[in-house]
């Protein structure tokens, strides 16, 4: 992508984030030789903490392929927050609304021009207690399999650790100094339901299919086996907040990885960019 692409709103709005994210945070980058270098494509990212969109929003902008991401139609409304998120072209979401498709008919529109549009397929952050991803909405899927354009799963691990969700108490956890884990892997394999009518079927199997590849990702990021059941919690569950925060307790039930199993990869820490 050349640098008028990224536009005038993106860069300003990079001025102002970077700095402050390099200075609080370290980084461990991987994957970044699987974001496309032109063309339109996807991304399928978990969600576990309000921080999150910065940090997958710097991985991504230093691969030089800037995000679109799909926000709430009401923070478009007014102020600073509307004003940037107009400028640097995130599409709106209107929900419970005759309008909600137009937010996946912009999508694919960004996408069929060369764009890049980011998905948060669980459609919220996850409310599984031990931050594992959500069963996903078909949002992504049903997107995908219109444009046919490359699915890139993308995980990341840390930005909960520093803003925890649904936290009663201690929501800032800035010190020690947190490590934002960010990791994109290789396309998803959607070839198997390219021509299938787009029943609900077909799109729930290529919505698991999705959320399987961004699940086993953050399995990797976080050196745990993925536990059987993290694919059954859904949005519409009540979060434990009765329950110790995950950081806070011991993952008895996730064994760890063997270290020869663990992707060996250049970690990008660069802490000037």
């Amino acid at each position: 992508m050349s640098g008028r692409r990224i536009g005038f709103w993106y860069r300003m709005a990079a001025v102002m984030v970077k700095p402050p994210m390099v200075v609080l945070f370290k980084r461990d980058w991987r994957g970044m030789e699987h974001i496309p270098a032109d063309g339109g494509f996807i991304t399928a990212v978990n969600h576990n903490s309000y921080l999150d969109p910065l940090s997958y929003a710097h991985f991504q902008y230093n691969t030089g392929r800037v995000p679109r991401f799909l926000a709430k139609a009401a923070l478009f409304k007014g102020g600073f927050m509307g004003t940037m998120l107009r400028g640097t072209r995130q599409i709106p979401v209107y929900r419970e609304s005759t309008d909600a498709a137009d937010a996946f008919r912009a999508a694919v529109d960004a996408i069929n021009s060369g764009e890049c549009v980011a998905f948060y397929p669980e459609g919220t952050l996850t409310r599984d207690p031990d931050m594992w991803p959500m069963r996903g909405k078909t949002g992504a899927a049903r997107v995908a399999l219109l444009t046919k354009a490359p699915v890139i799963p993308v995980a990341q691990w840390g930005a909960n650790e520093a803003v925890p969700p649904y936290a009663k108490e201690r929501r800032v956890r800035l010190f020690p100094r947190k490590t934002l884990k960010v990791q994109a892997g290789p396309p998803v394999d959607l070839s198997e339901y390219y021509g299938q009518e787009a029943t609900a079927d077909v799109l729930r199997a290529a919505t698991d299919t999705i959320m399987a590849a961004v699940t086993e990702l953050l399995g990797e990021v976080r050196g745990e086996q993925v536990p059987a059941r993290a694919a059954d919690v859904t949005a519409d569950q009540p979060y434990a907040t009765d329950q110790p925060y995950a950081a806070d307790r011991p993952h008895a039930a996730h064994q760890p990885r063997p270290v020869a199993e663990r992707p060996v990869a250049p970690v990008a820490e660069e802490e000037s960019k």
